[in-house]
């Protein structure tokens, strides 16, 4: 018999569509899934049982858009000109960098960026991989990464025709090849990635589209992140970003486009009417100085928008304030977004992104057992079902992670992996990095 864990004591955050809340609550795994949650004493008993009396208990937070090879950049001293723009940033530094990834590189980016992810609260995370010369397999290796650490995912590589036309034909030959492995188990899915519009032709664009379709998978792609893929599309076809890729089939329910700084009120009604989605990466956005996102129009139009973080930082905590603080300041406007839009993005509008809305994104029956404990003694004010959100989003960070659960498999336990060691997964990742950066 599959063994059944018992959480019981804790304020209970269920992230559901009427927002509910039980405080003192329990909540029941069975093998991977959630099977009981509610407010007082649990029936019957478990075969571990986990004490949350002083902790909230939250689903497992989406992270809508990353690129875990993100991670191996850290703290690197490149010697190049510094960037006074979005595309010199990705002539500079991401695409010399992609350039040269290999295989092993992006296995151990992969283990670290989901360990780090684990620990910080996201148990699912949607991943670009973008690597000329590391194609063919490679999103074997990312996924060997982020399964031995237990994290979910869903997985493409990012076709791009920058360097040849082949190349963005392998790129798609290597998620269709990686669909049939991704159906034999595991925690890792598949999705079709096409880089950005300025990158690519319009028959490579319709060609993933219809694979993505054929096979029944959510497609993304960067969307108007900076204003040279708005240019482009201007010059080149005398359309803005959105409206290109609405006349060529991509936009609908399975697609989510990822950042959509630099769209006007006409390209968000068009998202909204082909009821497309957004993954917003505020932090990234910043990092770049690309510019903030409309959000607020989304949300008014009802586009589902998840939070991202893009490769860079991988604590949901920090992204949900800076999502928070960054459409205040744009705006002009203390209320114009609220800790319940925010939470709504790093849970069940994330899942929706993706079409997973009725597995994870929230702690209700049936969903899988995706489920994050967090410490809350060190909270400084009082700990109700009134003021947990805006705690949330205020007051948590990842270092009050203390428990994690995905799919029914405790993968984190008092703050420290369960599957591999913390040990181990900086072994790896610094031995990769140390050879990237000197290949760089």
């Amino acid at each position: 018999m599959p063994e059944s864990t018992l959480i019981q004591g804790g304020l209970i955050v269920t992230g559901d569509s009427k927002g509910t809340i039980y405080p003192g609550g329990y909540l029941r795994i069975e093998d991977n899934q959630i099977a009981d949650l509610g407010k007082g004493k649990p029936k019957g008993k478990a075969d571990k049982v986990i004490d949350a009396k002083g902790c909230v208990v939250i689903p497992g937070l989406i992270t809508a858009h990353t690129h875990l090879y993100g991670i191996l950049l850290r703290g690197a001293s490149l010697n190049i000109e510094p960037p006074t723009d979005f595309a010199q940033i990705l002539q500079r530094v991401w695409w010399p960098l992609d350039e040269t990834m290999n295989l092993e590189d992006a296995h151990a980016s992969a283990l670290s960026a989901s360990a780090d992810m684990l620990r910080n609260g996201s148990t699912f995370f949607a991943d670009t991989y973008s690597g000329p010369n590391s194609i063919e397999g490679v999103l074997d290796s990312v996924a060997d990464g982020s399964n031995r650490v237990g994290m979910r995912s869903m997985l493409a590589f990012e076709m791009t025709e920058r360097d040849s036309v082949e190349i963005g034909h392998r790129g798609l030959e290597e998620n269709v090849r990686f669909s049939g492995c991704a159906k034999c188990g595991g925690l890792a899915s598949l999705m079709m990635s096409i880089h950005a519009s300025f990158t690519v032709t319009d028959e490579l664009i319709q060609k993933a589209v219809e694979e993505a379709q054929r096979l029944d998978v959510p497609i993304t792609i960067h969307t108007s992140e900076g204003l040279v893929d708005l240019y482009h599309n201007l010059e080149r076809y005398g359309e803005r970003t959105v409206e290109r890729l609405a006349r060529l089939g991509v936009l609908g329910p399975k697609t989510v486009l990822a950042h959509c700084v630099h769209v006007n009120s006409k390209e968000l009604d068009l998202i909204a009417e082909h009821k497309s989605s957004v993954a917003h990466n505020p932090m990234s956005n910043m990092l770049n100085a690309v510019g903030t996102a409309p959000v607020p129009g989304m949300l008014e139009r009802g586009i589902p928008v998840g939070l991202g973080n893009d490769g860079w930082i991988y604590d949901p905590f920090e992204n949900m304030r800076c999502a928070l603080t960054v459409h205040r300041l744009e705006n002009r406007d203390p209320s114009i977004i609220g800790p319940d839009d925010i939470f709504k993005m790093a849970t069940l509008d994330g899942a929706r992104c993706y079409g997973l809305e009725d597995q994870i994104g929230s702690l209700e029956p049936g969903k899988l057992a995706d489920i994050a404990v967090l410490d809350g003694t060190r909270v400084p004010t009082p700990l109700t079902p009134d003021s947990v959100i805006g705690h949330l989003i205020n007051t948590f960070g990842g270092r009050d992670v203390a428990h994690v659960f995905v799919n029914g498999v405790q993968v984190v336990k008092d703050r420290e992996l369960t599957l591999v060691s913390d040990e181990e997964v900086s072994k790896i990742s610094r031995k990769a990095s140390e050879k990237l950066w000197s290949r760089l």
